[in-house]
Order: structure tokens, then C-alpha cells, then sequence
């Protein structure tokens, strides 16, 4: 069986932790390989080599890093159904939907291309007789990247291309659930000039990730994840002196006023709900139907609509499925468990994805997709996050009983409203507690040169990712003051300076 293992100072390095775990398809059950969980010292000697690399790369110029990420960009699109076949085979979303990921993370790439102008700092000429300010944005050295299973590429292309193209060296520590990705960007890396030594990855568990929470020569730490893993990163980071960027878990709920286009809201529902099988940070997961009137409609519409929703393997057949399987076994059982809990606290199912079977793939890891009605604030199904696709229907009497309950939620990564109303629609993007808001929009992510993050225990630490957040976490500002005095007498000065 193959072994994947750690690529370092350009090369792929197999570990001699002893320690390994399978990959499956998610869709077989099958284990296709396995990955080798690096130690801690591998970990350190990953951190040795991009210290070093950092002494050269951060002094390459800001026009010939772009260069190597207009290169990276190109290999990307050449690469695009490659990547995209692997990101199905590990991950278990559809073709297609691979590569919208794969898009959304090139974007990022188009972004880091552009890297000179976001560096160019700020300069005021005569702050005093005689005196000019200036700023410079200088990098700051090993970097790390701790990335979900759900998103093997477009997550740490949020990542490293913004690093890199700063002039800092990175460390990538992939979901060992699907690490043939993030392995195969390393490589293009190389191929399109990438430096040895300036972007690692190491692939692990929890020994690897306290080294790169701990190493006093790792500067900054980006991570996206549960939000219990989050909290720990960004506590163990920080308490170590680190920059960190920390994204957490999601409940996102989208608010159907009585004026919206049910139509609209139904297929918008679809996609944002049971896309990816429900694995995505920004799905909507719970629907806020302001009156009986329109939860009766839009229930009996989505009930229409799930009994036509194809669910099978991400690849390998025609037409392709909307809705692929779940990571892993473990994951799929969890889902299950919520239903259950969601029948036992008295939620109405009207769709259950329990007993789903894929012919042809009796062993694959698929949840069919599940719709509750009558969900009440309460319930577990409500509050906690399920990350599949399990879609809830909670009915408010009002717009602003509705605005209420996603604003006293715990989490607010996401959030939408549909409605005809550009009023509503103005006062719920002022006053909703969420970090990203879509009006008529399901999943609202912004463009790469926006900066993407949430609010309340959806992120921890005060910069997002990429736009330009990115390029300031990734950057430390240096402000200089000068004079250049020409016989200018001088004294000395005890009290605090001014200028004149």
C-alpha cells in the first residue's frame, strides 16, 4: 500500500515516527493508502529548514515572489481536474464541486500575484521641518498552517500563497484525512521556482501541532477547525507569543421573510444545505421562516426537492450526484446521532437520510439529506454544529424575533436573509452579530481581496483570512522617522520630542 509521508526542503521525506494511519475513499469505505504521522522532532527539523530558507526568500523582491506565484497560478489551472479527481477521492465531494473549491483557492493565488502594490506601505514627507515618516511592511518568518479535511486545497491556498508571496517561509499541517493535495501543491510550488525549504509540509496529529504551537522560531499560526480546537489553538499559540488566526465552528441560519421568492429561497436552500454533503463552514443549517404560512410552503417545496436529489460517489459516474458521501465512517455515524437526537427532543422529520443507500457502494460513508421542522431554540440539533447535511426549520412570528435568535447564538460565521425588501434587508446587515452577511445569497464568502472570518466563537484572534487582513497578518509594520540635518545645531532634549 502506498505511503504518503512529509515533503521538506523540497523533497518528499518519509518518516521514521512508526506511527500511520489509512486514508479511505469515502465513498467505498476502502482504505487507498496510508499516511505517516510525523514526529516531533520531524516537526522541528520541518521549522530548522524554513528558518533557514527564510534568510534568502525574505530577501527576494516583492515583483520576483509575484512572479513565482503568476507561475503557481498557471500550473494550477493545468493541474485543475487532477486536483480536483484527488480532492474527490479523499474528501468524497463531487467533481464539480472540487473544483469550485479549487477556483475559490486560486483566487487567492490571483490575489498573492499582486503582492508589490499591498506592500507598498505608507510615506509623509515633512511630519516636522526637516523630517519624513515612512512605514515598511517587513514578513515575519516561519509560518504555519493547521488545515481542515473539508477543504484540502481552497483552505490552505487561503493560506500560504498570501505568506509566501510577504516573504515569510510556511509550514502546512494538512488533514491527515486527506493529505494527497496538500503534497501535490508542494510540488507545483517547486516547479514554479518555489526556493527549497520555503513551504513544507508535515503531515500529523496533535504531537505535530504543540511543536508548531510551541517552537519559539514559529512566528505566526493560521488554523480553521472546530471551534473547541480553535479556542486551544489560538490559547496555546498566543500563550507562546504567536500571531494567530484561529476560525471555529459555524451555525449558520438564513431568515425567509414573507415577501421572498420561495422559488429562490428553495434552490438556494438546496445548494447552501446539502452541498458538500453539508461539510462546509459557511452551509446553512438552519432556515428562519417568519410565519406558519411560509414554513408550510417552503417545507413542502424542499420535500420536493430532496426526493429528487441524487446521492453517490464524487467520481466514476454519469449523471454526477449532487450530493457526494461524508469523510469517514466516524463522521457519518456521528450525523446519524444527531438525527436521532433531533427525533428524541421532538423536532418533526420530514426527510431522514439515515438508511440511505448507494448502490453499488454499500460500504460508502453516505447520510442522505435530512430535513426537520418545528425545531425549537433548545434543542441540540439546533445549537450544536452538525456539519452534514442536516437541514433545520425553526418558525419566528417576527423579523425581529428572527434577528433575536441568530444574534444570541454563540456562533456567527455566516448568515442571509431573502427578501424583496430593501429595508429589511438594510437594517439586518446593520444590526445581525454575523461576520458575513448575504442578502439573497446563501453562502455569502467574499472575493480573495475581501477578508473572510466571523465574529463571537466563530474566530479567535482580530485578522481574517486573505484579502487584507492576510497581508497584514502576514506582515509586521515597521514605521521609520528621519532627518538629515545639514549643520543643524543640536541639544540636548530631556522632555518628549515634537515636531515644528
Amino acid at each position: 500500500m502506498k505511503t504518503l509521508s512529509n515533503f521538506i526542503n523540497g523533497q518528499h521525506q518519509p518518516s521514521n515516527s512508526g506511527r500511520s494511519q489509512p486514508v479511505y475513499n469515502p465513498a467505498t469505505g476502502e482504505a487507498q493508502m496510508q499516511v505517516s504521522l510525523a514526529s516531533a522532532d520531524e516537526t522541528r527539523s520541518a521549522i530548522a529548514v524554513a528558518e533557514t530558507a527564510f534568510q534568502s526568500w525574505s530577501q527576494v523582491t516583492p515583483l520576483n515572489r509575484a512572479r513565482v506565484m503568476f507561475n503557481f497560478k498557471t500550473l494550477l489551472e493545468q493541474h485543475r481536474d487532477e486536483l480536483a479527481t484527488l480532492i474527490s477521492q479523499e474528501h468524497g465531494k463531487v467533481f464539480s464541486d472540487a473544483q469550485g473549491e479549487l477556483t475559490r483557492g486560486l483566487e487567492v493565488v490571483e490575489f498573492a500575484c499582486g503582492i508589490p502594490h499591498l506592500l507598498k506601505g505608507e510615506h509623509s514627507m515633512n511630519v516636522g521641518r526637516g523630517v519624513d515618516s515612512f512605514s515598511l511592511m517587513q514578513p515575519l518568518g516561519v509560518c504555519a498552517g493547521i488545515t481542515p479535511f473539508n477543504f484540502p486545497a481552497m483552505v490552505p491556498l487561503w493560506m500560504f500563497p498570501i505568506a509566501l508571496a510577504c516573504g515569510n517561509t510556511f509550514i502546512l499541517k494538512p488533514s491527515e484525512k486527506d493529505p494527497s493535495v496538500p503534497l501535490r501543491l508542494a510540488e507545483l510550488l517547486l516547479e514554479a521556482g518555489l526556493p527549497a525549504g520555503v513551504f513544507n509540509v508535515v503531515n500529523g496529529d496533535k504531537e505535530a501541532v504543540d511543536v508548531l504551537l510551541t517552537d519559539s522560531r514559529v512566528q505566526a499560526v493560521s488554523f480553521v477547525g472546530s471551534t473547541p480546537i480553535a479556542e486551544y489553538v489560538y490559547a496555546t499559540g498566543s500563550a507562546h507569543s504567536k500571531r494567530v488566526q484561529a476560525l471555529g465552528g459555524a451555525k449558520n441560519h438564513m431568515l425567509v421573510m414573507p415577501d421572498a421568492d420561495l422559488g429562490q429561497v428553495t434552490s438556494a436552500l438546496m445548494g447552501a444545505a446539502y452541498g458538500s454533503a453539508g461539510e462546509r463552514c459557511m452551509a446553512i443549517s438552519v432556515a428562519l421562516c417568519v410565519g406558519d404560512e411560509v414554513a408550510d410552503a417552503l417545507t413542502d417545496r424542499l420535500q420536493q426537492e430532496i426526493a429528487t436529489l441524487h446521492t453517490g460517489p464524487g467520481t466514476g459516474i454519469s449523471p454526477e450526484p449532487h450530493m457526494g458521501p461524508l469523510i469517514s465512517q466516524q463522521h457519518a455515524d456521528k450525523v446519524r446521532s444527531y438525527i436521532d437526537t433531533g427525533v428524541a427532543e421532538g423536532a418533526t422529520l420530514l426527510a431522514d437520510g439515515r438508511k440511505l443507500q448507494v448502490a453499488n457502494h454499500p460500504q460508502g460513508y453516505f447520510v442522505g439529506p435530512t430535513l426537520f421542522d418545528h425545531v425549537k431554540p433548545g434543542m441540540r440539533i439546533y445549537r450544536e454544529e452538525i456539519f452534514g447535511p442536516v437541514l433545520a426549520v425553526v418558525r419566528v412570528p417576527s423579523f425581529a424575533d428572527g434577528l433575536k435568535l441568530i444574534n444570541e447564538h454563540e456562533f456567527g460565521n455566516g448568515t442571509a436573509i431573502f427578501t424583496a425588501s430593501g429595508e429589511a434587508a438594510r437594517e439586518f446587515a446593520a444590526q445581525v452579530q454575523v461576520g458575513m452577511v448575504g442578502v439573497n445569497v446563501p453562502i455569502p464568502v467574499p472575493m480573495a481581496f475581501h477578508s473572510f472570518g466571523g465574529w463571537k466563537r466563530s474566530v479567535f484572534g482580530p485578522l481574517n483570512m486573505h484579502g487584507p487582513d492576510g497581508v497584514r497578518f502576514y506582515t509586521r509594520m515597521k514605521t521609520i522617522t528621519a532627518r538629515w540635518p545639514t549643520g543643524q545645531a543640536t541639544t540636548n532634549q530631556f522632555s518628549m520630542p515634537t515636531m515644528r
